[in-house]
């Protein structure tokens, strides 16, 4: 039970029953208020039939009949406060109209003695509207005539109107209790909506790790169990983070003293590979110490890319971002491969303009991305025999003709190297997109317009 008290949907349950409960008050004080707004609106001395309204206005028409505009004018503004949406004008027997109620109303300004029949004609009825009524100053409208106009929509009495309201009473009722039960709704969603708001901007909010901080739970219902189950979610995503942390740092040092003690062997082989390589040995032998040379470099390069990606993916690795020439850096770097490309029988094209092209980026990191793509190429991409580097509309073009990096290579490895090219892409702010199939690979660098650098 107490736990029932405490549910939203219990809540939610009791303001129904109350909006339901509220009817007869509702009827009641309807009718209390339809019987004050009657006796109020009776109590002025407005006509609303449109033969009483006739009389009075044939009543005025005699007893203006000697009037000046003056007290023509006094006793239209009267008039006029009681139907404040009436039309009133007299026209004098020349035929001009001389007082207007209200004063910027749009009627003829000059009527003749046809223009007044065919007005008469126009606005006689019992159902044109505005109900209008003509009568005329003196004998023969010697001193014209004055004209009352009111819309047929005010010529229904209030008690005619509350009778008509009050077959609508029970429904009336209804649409109050609705109102009622909207607005308590209103105000119920709101308090669970201000808490789900405040549990989302904790959820958005968080410190340095990137987590949010527990909530305080405020009431033991739906939401407070939520509560508590977003407060355990956060403790364990701390701990989790926490043994992240704590492996992170395992790995870090086991890349280390890997990288350590993999250099100290393969220093030692390639000292014997090299002095093997000064004596005098068969053409088996030979071909032997150059494979083994070969592997010896590749193992090199592997446990570099190692050290590298580590230091990149924890922000340690050197980054010295400056303008840079990327002509000179790409003429520089095609220079040193070009033996190896030429050795294995490539065609090769370079396409870079003689003026200086400069991009905001860190020299070493440039360079070591053109290393890596030239020798994904010189690894996979043999087969095609062709190389390509361009710079054209200031984007670097680098492609080649080999198999595609789809295809399986016979010295494919784990991708460490496109790895390290993506992240130093990343800091720089440069752009690379790559197109391959089986007929080669195109890939294309650019530099961002806006460009936001961090020092390391």
């Amino acid at each position: 039970m107490k736990r029932l008290r405490r549910s939203l949907l219990a809540q939610y349950v009791l303001i129904i029953l109350f909006a339901t409960m509220i009817l007869p008050v509702s009827i009641t004080g309807l009718s209390i208020v339809f019987y004050n707004t009657l006796y109020e609106k009776e109590s002025d001395d407005r006509l609303y039939n449109g033969t009483d309204l006739e009389a009075m206005w044939h009543s005025k028409a005699n007893d203006l009949e000697q009037a000046t505009e003056e007290e023509i004018r006094d006793e239209f503004h009267q008039l006029y406060e009681v139907y404040t949406d009436a039309n009133l004008y007299w026209v004098d027997a020349q035929g001009q109209t001389r007082v207007t109620f209200p004063e910027n109303l749009s009627v003829r300004q000059q009527w003749s003695a046809t223009d007044a029949i065919q007005f008469m004609k126009d606005h006689r009825g019992l159902t044109t509207d505005p109900f209008t009524t003509v009568a005329f100053l003196g004998e023969k409208g010697r001193n014209g005539f004055i004209v009352f106009q009111l819309p047929r929509a005010d010529m229904e009495s209030p008690s005619d109107k509350l009778r008509e309201q009050y077959n609508f009473l029970f429904p009336i009722a209804l649409l109050t209790v609705f109102v009622v039960f909207i607005l308590i709704s209103t105000l119920f969603f709101y308090r669970i909506r201000k808490r789900l708001l405040h549990l989302q901007e904790a959820m958005a909010l968080s410190d340095q790790s990137g987590i949010p901080s527990p909530v305080a739970v405020s009431r033991e219902d739906e939401i407070g169990r939520l509560e508590l189950s977003f407060n355990r979610m956060v403790q364990e995503v701390e701990e989790g983070r926490l043994r992240q942390i704590e492996e992170e740092e395992l790995r870090k040092e086991l890349i280390a003293n890997l990288s350590h003690d993999l250099r100290t062997p393969l220093t030692t082989i390639r000292g014997h590979a090299y002095r093997l390589q000064q004596e005098q040995l068969s053409e088996k032998g030979t071909e032997s110490v150059k494979l083994l040379d070969e592997k010896i470099r590749y193992m090199d390069g592997l446990i570099d890319n190692l050290v590298s990606y580590t230091l990149l993916t924890t922000g340690k690795y050197p980054f010295h971002p400056e303008k840079i020439d990327i002509v000179r850096l790409i003429r520089t770097s095609f220079a040193a491969w070009y033996p190896v490309f030429e050795n294995l029988q490539f065609a090769m094209e370079l396409d870079i303009p003689d003026r200086q092209v400069f991009w905001q980026a860190d020299p070493q990191w440039f360079s070591r991305i053109l290393d890596n793509l030239l020798q994904n190429i010189h690894r996979h991409a043999v087969t095609g025999r062709f190389i390509a580097i361009r710079i054209q509309d200031e984007t670097l073009i680098i492609e080649d003709h080999g198999p595609g990096m789809k295809s399986k290579s016979p010295s494919q490895g784990v991708g460490i190297g496109l790895s390290i090219v993506s992240l130093m892409m990343k800091e720089m702010n440069l752009e690379w997109d790559i197109q391959t199939n089986t007929q080669g690979t195109t890939m294309t660098i650019s530099q961002r317009q806006r460009s936001n650098y961090h020092e390391h």
